[in-house]
């Protein structure tokens, strides 16, 4: 299956060790466009480990990480993004004493530093993208507001917000939901539905509920190894998911 045109990511055969322990232990991912996928797994999965080595952050031992056909391995972090891929951690990192208006201006692809968007008054069309992420994410009544004064789950918007300002092909995000109110996750979830039209995201996530109302297909992670892979439906259904994970 080396062929992967139809595909936005081909990850194939994909290892990294860290001495000697193979985190992840020859993975093959397939995300086709428009597709969003949750992988799940116990801790220590290597479910962190992989988003990291597609964004550049960690280099794999071994494979082949492709985005619309061009190999990622060997690339810098930035370079990466500026390909059109964009990552979020798990711990949310806005600029605290900037406002929202101004975390999702400095965000904006032709790059200024934080310091030079202070004095910089943005262009009608940067002005516009920033007003339409803004009521993607719930944050049109909050323009002003400054980043410390939001709540744990707006603060998370706020950087779904500031990544999709750079308009990626691909959104990973690792538990975007930890935190939130059952409200907020909620919220979130028609987010990420209506977010993936035009682009694929990948997420990484515990609460099952949650992923059982966004994903269009579950990819089950264990000791670096696919254990199984399909719908939530299928995923649950499946004996050895149910002895490795749902067990525990």
């Amino acid at each position: 299956m080396s062929s992967n045109t139809e595909f936005l990511l081909g990850v194939e055969d994909l290892t990294v060790s860290f001495d000697g322990f193979k985190a992840v232990d020859g993975l093959n991912l397939y995300l086709e466009k428009d597709e969003l996928r949750v992988i799940i797994g116990p801790n220590g999965a290597g479910k962190t480990t992989v988003l990291d080595m597609i964004c550049g952050k960690t280099r794999p031992t071994g494979g082949s990480i492709k985005f619309r056909n061009r190999e990622l391995v060997g690339m810098a972090e930035h370079t990466i993004v500026r390909a059109g891929v964009g990552r979020k951690f798990q711990t949310p990192s806005i600029y605290e004493n900037l406002t929202v208006f101004e975390n999702l201006e400095v965000s904006f692809p032709k790059g200024r530093s934080v310091l030079g968007c202070l004095a910089f008054k943005a262009t009608p069309d940067v002005v516009d993208r920033i007003h339409k992420v803004a009521e993607e994410i719930f944050l049109k009544e909050f323009l002003d507001v400054e980043g410390a004064l939001l709540s744990h789950g707006q603060k998370q918007w706020l950087e779904i917000g500031m990544l999709l300002m750079q308009e990626p092909e691909l959104l990973m995000l690792d538990e975007p939901v930890a935190g939130m109110s059952p409200v907020e996750r909620e919220q979130t979830a028609d987010l990420l539905k209506r977010i993936c039209k035009g682009r694929s995201i990948i997420i990484i996530e515990h609460d099952m509920e949650f992923v059982s109302r966004i994903a269009h297909k579950v990819t089950v992670l264990h000791l670096g190894k696919i254990l199984a892979e399909g719908t939530m439906l299928e995923v649950q259904n499946n004996p050895k998911v149910i002895e490795v994970y749902l067990g525990h």
